[in-house]
Parts: C-alpha cells; structure tokens; sequence
C-alpha cells in the first residue's frame, strides 16, 4: 500500500526557515515524480515545487522561486522541501505528491500545516 507522510510543518516568523520531509513507503521510489502542493483556505491546490524521477530537473511556482528548494533521497525514499525567507502569504497546508512516471498513478500525503506569522 502507498503511504506518503509529510512532516516538519509548523509556526514560524516572517523571514524564518522550516523543511518538510515526505517519507515514501510502498512505492519503488525512483519511479516516482515528486511534488509539493499547498492549499490555504478558500483558495485552490497550486503547485509549488516539481522534481522529476531522475532529480535531474525541478520546476517551482513564481512566487517560490530562489527561496524554496525541493529534493530528494531516493535511499530514504523521502522528498523534501527547504523553505527559506518564508512570508505570511506561504501559510498553507503543504502536501507531498507522488506520480509514478509509467503509470500515472497519483498519491497524496495527509498534508502539513505551515504558519508564517509575526
């Protein structure tokens, strides 16, 4: 059975870091696409950060470029996301998303919540 759990959320200040970790269970992890979506309330999923299979190629939001990095450890089968300079307007649940590169089969993790507030 495919899991995805995420951790590492929490409350930060304006200008603060956190990273989020996605650990991968069930899945050959190096078949997978790797993504961070975020939801705030009363707003739609958007993508934040994509890493491919190989980790050779990424692709991140505007409004995330040169701050957050995603990457991935295909050992630990975990997915990560470093969130630098965080603003109030980065408050959001953040969810891993796995898509398997053959298949397209999609998984979601349970999301975590990331505050960033004075």
């Amino acid at each position: 059975q495919v899991q995805l759990v995420e951790s590492g959320g929490g409350s930060v200040q304006p200008g603060g870091s956190l990273r989020l970790s996605c650990a991968a269970s069930g899945v050959t992890f190096s078949l997978f696409i790797m993504s961070w979506y975020r939801q705030a309330p009363g707003q739609e999923r958007e993508l934040v950060a994509l890493l491919t299979a190989t980790g050779t190629s990424t692709n991140y939001a505007d409004s995330v470029k040169g701050r957050f990095t995603i990457s991935r450890d295909n050992a630990k089968k975990t997915v990560y996301l470093q969130m630098n300079s965080l603003k109030p307007e980065d408050t959001a649940v953040y969810y891993c998303n796995a898509v398997h590169l053959f298949s397209n089969n999609n998984y979601w993790g349970q999301g975590t919540q990331v505050t960033v507030s004075s």
